[in-house]
Order: C-alpha cells, then structure tokens, then sequence
C-alpha cells in the first residue's frame, strides 16, 4: 500500500509518446488535410503553391510531409496531376537530393514511384537523368526500407528509359552490377525481391548493342537463354554478364 500511495503535491507523470504512433498519426492527418483540399475542388495549382512552400521550409518534418502530399494528389488526382507533372517532378527531385534528412529523400522515391506510375514515365525529360544517378545512390542504403523502394523505382525507370535515354541508362545499369549482384541476396527478403524484379527488367541493358555485333552464329543463341535465366535465374544471368561469359 505504501509503495502505490503518491507523495502529495507530486505531479503525475506524463506518458511519453512513442515516435512510432506519432509517424503513422502524422502520415494520417497529412493524407487527409490533402484529401479534403481536393473535395472541396480547391485549384490543383493553389494546391501545389502551398506543397512547394513547405518542400521549401527550413523543417525537415514539413518538407516530409510535402513529398506525402503530392503522392495523395497523384493517388487522387491522376488526371489533373499530368497537367502540372513538371512542377511535380521538380520539387519531388529536389527532395531526392535533400541535404539533411534521409526521411524527406525516402519519402520522395515512394511518391515518384506513384507519380511515374500514373503518367507512365511519359515527360520525364532531363528529370530522368537525376532520378536514375541519385537511385542508385540508394541502392546500397542501410535502411531497408530505402534499399526496397531504391530498386522498385530503378525497375520503373528501367521501363520509362525508351530510345532516348537508353545509352544513358545502360551505362547506368552496367555501372551498377555489383550492387543488383550482392542484393539478390539481400538480407531483406523484400528487396532481395525487388532486386530480383529489377534486374529482370534491366536484362536489355545489361549489354551493350556494340559487343552484340561481334557474337559468332553459336553465341547469337545467347538471347534466347538470356531471355529464360532471367525469368528464373536473374542471378545466374548477372553473374555471367558480370564476368563477360554471355
């Protein structure tokens, strides 16, 4: 009895709030705020004045927080989002490379993978460029997290390349062997999976069109395996392209 009796005048403690319900309330207010804004028709471009305001503030949790607010727009607004996908993809770039808070950088590769959903990576333009360098920067992450969402967006680029930006992310891809090498292995099992979907879809890259007019007519047989291994076996299929044996 003693013990559960309170010393008079002594405050009660005050619970401690955990940040891991904090995140989620956040994330629930931030959706819904966006949400009302676009049933009360309020003007896409008004909407998006107030989003580049914060992506801007000195506040790394409101820069956050706008970068989720344009992958509700993009969820809820996909048609009129198309119009003004440029702005979008401008301040959704410059939150890839914040300077400071990885969360905002997160944040901004869950919601490009949202928005190149919704307009099929048609008007990329020279966004395509600083997405794909500063993707494969995320490959490697410590975070888990980063790491599955990093290559889920590198496999969406990879089908956004087209002929325009296919010497480019070729280059890219061969560039990043090693890395999609070791993360089929991922200790993650979700980004050993996404790692295992991204490499199947940059197979095409994985070789330069110049080293493919030098096959003999044996090797000219290769494309057809190439096509098989990496339905089953990307793995297989990099370590052989890594090591010059296709």
């Amino acid at each position: 009895m003693e013990q559960t009796q309170r010393i008079p005048n002594q405050p009660l403690p005050t619970p401690t709030k955990s940040k891991k319900r904090r995140t989620p309330l956040l994330s629930f207010f931030s959706k819904v705020s966006w949400k009302l804004r676009l049933q009360k028709r309020e003007p896409l471009k008004n909407v998006l004045s107030v989003l580049g305001e914060r992506a801007r503030d000195p506040n790394a949790k409101k820069r956050r927080l706008a970068m989720r607010g344009l992958g509700t727009l993009a969820c809820e607004a996909p048609d009129k989002v198309r119009k003004y996908k440029k702005v979008m993809l401008g301040l959704l770039v410059n939150g890839l490379y914040d300077p400071v808070s990885s969360e905002v950088i997160h944040e901004s590769v869950k919601t490009l993978i949202i928005l190149l959903g919704k307009i099929q990576g048609q008007g990329l333009g020279s966004f395509f460029i600083d997405i794909t360098l500063q993707t494969r920067t995320l490959l490697n992450d410590e975070d888990d997290s980063v790491r599955h969402s990093a290559f889920v967006l590198l496999g969406q680029l990879a089908a956004f390349a087209g002929q325009k930006w296919e010497k480019f992310f070729t280059h890219q891809v061969n560039q990043t062997r090693d890395s999609l090498l070791s993360h089929l292995q991922d200790e993650s099992p979700q980004v050993a999976k996404a790692c295992k979907m991204t490499v199947r879809a940059c197979v095409p890259y994985l070789k330069l069109r110049k080293e493919l007019s030098f096959q003999s007519e044996e090797d000219q047989k290769n494309p057809r395996l190439s096509r098989q291994l990496s339905h089953c076996h990307p793995e297989i299929l990099l370590y052989f392209y890594a090591n010059k044996i296709l």
